[in-house]
């Protein structure tokens, strides 16, 4: 199957799709296992479950993922278009039905409940977004008499209000964030990117006025002594305890108090079980996936996948530093998980179905198959 004179889709695959990226991948997979297992029981026995719960169901959603990231990983750039049209209409119906339906849960509406499962519709909306988006900017630069440029700030504009409608400002920054880089990188006018930016500093100060939870955590972050600080100063506590080496599997001291060490702060725990020098492997995995994305995507000459690539590689790399930033105290706290590492069902499926679809869009497609591709762009884009 893996013989390249053997033409099938497996092989076509095997010998196309980047190896290297796919076992970075595998490897932080991996990590997140054997963290899950290091992080969660404490949790799970403090609200009274079985100290396997969170470690069984990390585990029992791998396999979808799995299945996901390198199902999708087979799509052509059209197909990546179409199914991500599709994932999008889906996941905006779906948050509209959480504000709608969806229990409160700290003041926020993020979660509704299908067929006995938690969905949090946003996380699949975000991948399937920065597709559409990288789309639409290809085709301004293919055909600058399309209002494309206007139709992603209308997509934006949707998303974003549905998200501060819950509210989910983390969500919020991290789709504006990664928004702006592609507007960036499709070679709009620096004036429209400082403008865009000048806007979303507005909104943020804007957030701060009106919004309680966010001024709150914003004036504990200026000022530690302003409020309860006692997720951070205790994940702060666990980097300090675990130094170089960590304390040893099973040893953190910082899990049995962390309301979310298996979430939030599962880096936390990694330094203080494992080490820094863990932590360090983790971060140099995520860095490693962003930059090798990033350089197959400059190498392809089809925009759609250039733009696509990237934004998706942003968006997994911003996630992960947002995490590993809150963890260290480097900005204000927000509840963001670390890719395939923290728990969650619906950020680890919805992270799966990004990372296969920049894997997907960073093949290497022989010349006769991209310029296919190219003339079927032209007659028909999708």
């Amino acid at each position: 199957m893996l013989d390249r004179e053997q033409r099938n889709p497996f092989s076509d695959w095997w010998w196309t799709v980047d190896r290297l990226q796919l076992a970075a991948v595998l490897a932080l997979i991996l990590g997140g296992i054997i963290l899950s297992l290091a992080a969660s029981p404490p949790v799970a026995t403090r609200i009274g479950l079985d100290p396997f719960h969170f470690f069984n169901r990390h585990v029992l959603f791998l396999l979808p993922s799995f299945i996901v990231l390198i199902g999708v990983s087979f799509l052509s750039p059209r197909q990546i278009r179409r199914t991500a049209l599709i994932v999008f209409a889906i996941s905006i119906a779906l948050i509209v039905a959480t504000l709608l339906l969806g229990p409160e849960v700290k003041g926020s509406r993020r979660w509704i409940t299908l067929i006995g499962l938690n969905i949090q519709a946003s996380e699949s909306a975000k991948p399937a977004f920065v597709v559409l988006a990288a789309w639409l900017f290809a085709e301004s630069t293919r055909r600058p008499e399309m209002p494309a440029t206007s139709m992603a700030l209308v997509l934006l504009m949707m998303l974003v209000s549905l998200l501060v409608m819950e509210p989910d400002f983390g969500q919020t920054m991290l789709i504006l964030m990664v928004w702006g880089a592609l507007f960036f990188i499709a070679g709009m006018r620096m004036i429209w990117v400082l403008g865009l930016a000048g806007a979303a500093g507005a909104g943020l100060f804007g957030a701060y006025l009106l919004v309680p939870h966010v001024a709150g955590r914003i004036k504990r972050f200026m000022n530690p002594g302003s409020g309860d600080t006692f997720q951070v100063d205790t994940a702060m506590e666990a980097f300090s305890n675990g130094g170089w080496f960590g304390l040893g599997p099973g040893e953190g001291i910082a899990k049995r108090s962390l309301p979310d060490s298996h979430t939030d702060f599962v880096f936390a725990v990694a330094a203080e079980e494992f080490g820094i020098i863990l932590c360090l492997v983790l971060l140099a995995l995520f860095a490693f996936v962003v930059i090798r994305a990033l350089s197959r995507a400059y190498a392809t000459e089809d925009m759609f996948a250039r733009f696509a690539a990237s934004g998706l590689a942003i968006l997994f790399g911003v996630q992960a530093a947002i995490n590993m930033s809150v963890n260290l105290q480097l900005i204000p706290a927000k509840g963001m998980t670390l890719p395939f590492i923290s728990y969650g069902g619906s950020s680890m499926i919805s992270l799966a179905y990004g990372v296969g679809m920049m894997l997907a869009l960073t093949r290497q497609r022989p010349r006769t198959e991209q310029e296919s591709m190219n003339a079927s762009a032209a007659r028909s884009y999708a």
